[in-house]
């Protein structure tokens, strides 16, 4: 592995990008449907990395075994993603979906335990994703219940930390090894993303007009930044730091989400939010190797 300053900025421009994301979904969600949200943040997403993968010069892939590989990819990690992730928004906080997030780790971990076999677990790894795990309950104050958001939504939300968890090991077995530039990976794989959600897109993509400048710049910041420039960050921090490492980043994601949250619509932080923020960065301390467990 690569010393931890090398990925470690990768890791906190995802986190702040992927954190932001979720209210920028919110407004998006004022105009176009969730389908609309989905396609429209890929095809930004996609035919900025387009652009800028055309003017580095950088190889496209061209191999059918490849291209399939990334198309897959695109199905879970992004087309089936992005539509559950807008769905579920329609009922919960942005808040509350940032906070789903952090169960990606552990998803990546039954993966690569259980379907991949692709990485060995170190004992710091696995306390740090249980660390983690228990300061996201903390975070979502399970004992108070889910209120009343519906069944549905949750399980939207759970279907986006399956589809995530699968993407990283995924990545790393099938998607890396070819060498290509995260650029010219990216604008292929969103350009899968946008072409498979067009046709419900031109039908169902569409709720209204949008009513103001911030509904459009919101989409595009989803698009360009939290999406495609993102996304290149994590191809990269996968191979810098593998894949369980990198899914790490999506802890820091909820706590993003809670202090925008907080900033831009006035929500009141709890104490148990705080106490869940604090246990999620040790958790991610010891899954990192920064804190060090003693053997006996």
């Amino acid at each position: 592995m690569r010393p931890t300053r090398s990925w470690l900025p990768l890791f906190v421009g995802i986190a702040l990008s992927w954190g932001s994301a979720f209210i920028f979904i919110k407004s998006g969600l004022e105009f176009l449907t969730p389908i609309g949200v989905a396609f429209s943040r890929y095809a930004l997403g996609g035919l900025a990395m387009l652009l800028f993968a055309l003017r580095r010069q950088v190889r496209f892939p061209h191999n059918r075994r490849e291209l399939g590989h990334i198309f897959v990819l695109s199905l879970f990690q992004s087309s089936l993603y992005g539509v559950l992730m807008a769905l579920a928004q329609t009922q919960v906080t942005s808040a509350l979906a940032g906070i789903a997030g952090a169960l990606v780790p552990l998803m990546t971990f039954l993966a690569i335990v259980f379907v991949f076999r692709s990485e060995k677990m170190t004992r710091e790894q696995i306390v740090g994703l249980v660390i983690g795990l228990l300061g996201t309950l903390v975070i979502l104050g399970v004992w108070q219940g889910f209120g009343d958001v519906p069944a549905w939504a949750l399980f939207a939300l759970l279907g986006c930390t399956i589809c995530y968890g699968l993407s990283y090991p995924y990545t790393k077995k099938y998607i890396l090894p070819h060498g290509t530039a995260p650029e010219a990976l990216v604008a292929t794989q969103f350009g899968f993303s946008a072409a498979t959600l067009l046709p419900v897109f031109l039908f169902f993509g569409v709720r209204e007009a949008p009513s103001s400048v911030n509904q459009v710049l919101s989409m595009v910041a989803l698009g360009i930044l939290c999406t495609g420039i993102s996304f290149v960050w994590n191809f990269r921090l996968i191979a810098l730091a593998g894949s369980l490492i990198a899914s790490t980043v999506i802890y820091f994601v909820p706590i993003v989400a809670i202090t925008i949250s907080v900033v831009f619509t006035s929500e009141e932080l709890t104490w148990f939010e705080l106490v869940g923020c604090g246990v999620v960065l040790l958790g991610a301390a010891v899954g990192q190797g920064r804190l060090r467990l003693k053997s006996r």
